[in-house]
């Protein structure tokens, strides 16, 4: 090229080529130079090609021919299978490692195992926060059981401090805490209430004759069958040995009176069934009327206690497997 000018205008084409924001056109002079044009588009599509690769766009086709044209595909090959292999890593495949671009080679290998490294760190402590939480939870169900059994052992050891154990009946305290309850509420309602002492009758023979197991089960037998006969708000314990109270709530003399005799007369129609015999038993019993005024007054349910049981003693007098009847007195007032 004889033209200084014509060089220098070549030179400026490809310079603003190489370095400027926007490829330039063509002018008709520099098309007419011998393969200017070729030039020229040749590097039009080289800055097409690298300028995709800076935006990150790796999939067009490099259709050039040459060394620079040989680099350039060289390096979409790299960056495909470096994609590839990082979205490997992004699946969790860890095992991916980059050979063929130096530096960066060394940075995405590091940071490949440093998280191949924190996974594996990440999954012991999960395992041994599981292995915690299965302990944990052993030992809450452990405690939750302990606790349970505690709960069965307290609400037992109520019941049998309550209970006659022979029986299942209320024992003397608990009946008399009961019935103090109750006689106080017919007390407000202005209602009466009887106690109703019971005694088997000759229970000794009963004992000397058949044995203990069968007058334990005639006891048994005897609570189970009253027990039938009482309504809701009625009360019944064992006193000891053969001896049973009853407190009829909201019941005058007469229909305490009836009450008793109900259940006099259910004991005495029922033997008691042992080792396939039938065993006759019949009971006594001593009932009073308690008045609603009377409440407050001293001890209550001692005296009509004692009351009632002067009217069983006139019971069995009379020849035993009755009811017998007495008046209430009050007892007298204590003075401090």
């Amino acid at each position: 090229m004889e033209d200084p000018s014509a060089a220098q205008a070549v030179i400026a084409h490809i310079k603003k080529l190489l370095l400027s924001g926007k490829a330039p056109e063509l002018t008709p002079e520099l098309a007419e130079l011998p393969d200017m044009p070729e030039i020229h588009q040749y590097l039009v599509e080289l800055r097409r090609q690298l300028g995709g690769y800076a935006r990150g766009d790796f999939s067009a086709e490099v259709k050039l021919r040459g060394v620079m044209a040989g680099m350039v595909k060289v390096l979409q090959a790299n960056m495909r299978h470096l994609i590839w292999q990082m979205e490997r890593v992004e699946g969790g495949k860890l095992a991916q490692r980059v050979d063929f671009m130096g530096e960066f080679s060394v940075a995405f290998n590091s940071m490949v195992k440093q998280l191949d490294d924190a996974l594996t760190s990440l999954r012991l402590k999960e395992e041994e926060l599981l292995r915690i939480t299965h302990e944990l939870q052993q030992e809450v169900e452990k405690r939750g059981a302990a606790l349970s059994a505690l709960q069965k052992s307290e609400e037992n050891f109520k019941y049998l401090a309550e209970h006659d154990p022979l029986t299942n009946l209320l024992n003397r305290r608990s009946f008399f805490a009961q019935a103090e309850v109750e006689m106080a509420r017919n007390t407000i309602m202005d209602n009466p209430s009887c106690i109703a002492v019971m005694d088997v009758d000759s229970f000794k023979g009963f004992n000397d004759t058949h044995g203990h197991p069968s007058g334990d089960a005639a006891l048994r037998h005897i609570a189970s069958i009253s027990q039938q006969q009482l309504r809701s708000n009625d009360i019944m314990g064992r006193l000891g040995g053969e001896e049973f109270i009853f407190f009829f709530s909201n019941v005058d003399l007469e229909q305490g009176r009836l009450a008793a005799e109900r259940i006099r007369a259910v004991i005495a129609t029922n033997p008691v069934k042992v080792d396939g015999r039938r065993l006759p038993v019949t009971a006594s019993f001593g009932v009073v009327e308690v008045p609603p005024g009377c409440a407050g007054t001293g001890n209550i349910m001692d005296a009509a206690m004692r009351i009632a049981d002067e009217a069983l003693y006139e019971a069995k007098a009379a020849g035993r497997n009755r009811v017998m009847v007495a008046t209430f007195t009050p007892p007298e007032p204590t003075i401090l």
